[in-house]
């Protein structure tokens, strides 16, 4: 595949190139990573300790909901699609995966589970969509009022359909006039002065980002501190969410200092001035891909591999001329022909 080369409509001479040439300065965030130390070793242990045994609890939690869905229990439906949706949402699902899908796929088979409530139905169809579980979008039909509209006064519903519609693939007009209609309805919730902000801060964020498209952890932070106001909620999985959220803050400190280490080395060595320095940046880009503490190789070269291509980035866009520009894409193409 090509590199697309640079274009102008008049050629940038070589002086030219030189005067608009920026300088940037060095990152806010320094040398900070190198010395900066979240915990000492005793509080991480003590904290890791603590966490292996709330882990075995949460665990026990997530097997009798999974016990239950598999014999049929229904009438907690709710309950069970609300446990994997906090979860998922305080961050720490991927514990407990293989338990997950017990229990979703126990909750698959029940095609007639929360038929009657545009709630239950609504996170039911957003978790098994979300999980590669084929359900049609069909169950929504029941719920349209005489206009073909389907919709709800109750915030808490509203936001869950508004999310599980995002989860909607081409073709399905259904779910497209969901996000169409219910739209406008959140936006008008933003107005009222008497909403609860809890309700309010819900509905704020579900306009901004619908729920799968957040990054995990950022999502993971705010919506520990949703779950912790929720007069309904479970304090083991609170206290746990808390831990593994300090817990992989650590393991996301201790690669920066190792990231920031290395790219000191390299700009000690090549004169980046030209360039922006956003290795912080990309390591938060990074995480946002893959955010699970075991991956930590993978954030580290990923990171790596896409300030290289921001280098690149900024030498095109304000390091060379149009002709250095051309030269250095035939280069590329050249070295690129090569290695493959």
């Amino acid at each position: 595949m090509a590199i697309c080369s640079a274009a102008a409509t008049a050629p940038v001479t070589q002086s030219a190139a030189e005067d608009c040439r920026r300088q940037y300065g060095p990152s806010v965030w320094g040398d900070f990573f190198i010395s900066y130390e979240p915990c000492t070793p005793e509080e991480l242990l003590s904290m890791q300790e603590k966490a292996r045994a709330l882990k075995e609890e949460v665990r026990r939690i997530v097997l009798a909901a999974a016990a239950a869905a598999a014999a049929s229990d229904d009438h907690d439906l709710v309950r069970k699609l609300e446990l994997v949706d906090a979860l998922q949402r305080l961050g720490v699902d991927y514990h407990f995966k293989k338990e997950i899908d017990v229990l979703l796929l126990a909750v698959y088979g029940d095609e007639d589970g929360g038929s009657n409530d545009l709630y239950v139905a609504s996170l039911r169809f957003y978790l098994l969509r979300k999980h590669g579980y084929i359900v049609s979008s069909d169950v929504f039909l029941k719920f349209r009022d005489e206009q073909g509209h389907i919709s709800s006064d109750d915030v808490g519903t509203l936001t869950t359909l508004y999310d599980a519609a995002h989860m909607r693939v081409h073709g399905e007009d259904i779910l497209d006039n969901i996000i169409a209609f219910n739209k406008s309805r959140l936006q008008s919730l933003l107005m009222k002065a008497n909403l609860d902000p809890a309700l309010l801060e819900e509905v704020r964020v579900t306009l901004e980002t619908t729920r799968f498209r957040r990054v995990e952890r950022v999502e993971a932070r705010r919506f520990i501190s949703v779950y912790e106001k929720k007069a309904v909620r479970d304090d083991t999985i609170l206290e746990f969410a808390k831990l593994d959220y300090n817990i992989v803050q650590v393991v996301y400190c201790n690669e920066l200092k190792e990231l920031t280490i290395w790219w000191k080395d390299l700009r000690s060595r090549v004169d980046l001035t030209f360039s922006r320095d956003r290795l912080v940046e990309m390591h938060f880009w990074m995480m946002g891909i893959v955010y699970e503490p075991h991956y930590s190789y993978a954030r580290i070269m990923l990171t790596k591999q896409v300030l290289f291509m921001a280098l690149l980035d900024d030498i095109y866009d304000n390091y060379s001329s149009t002709e250095e520009s051309n030269i250095f894409t035939s280069a590329l193409e050249r070295s690129v022909t090569e290695l493959t």
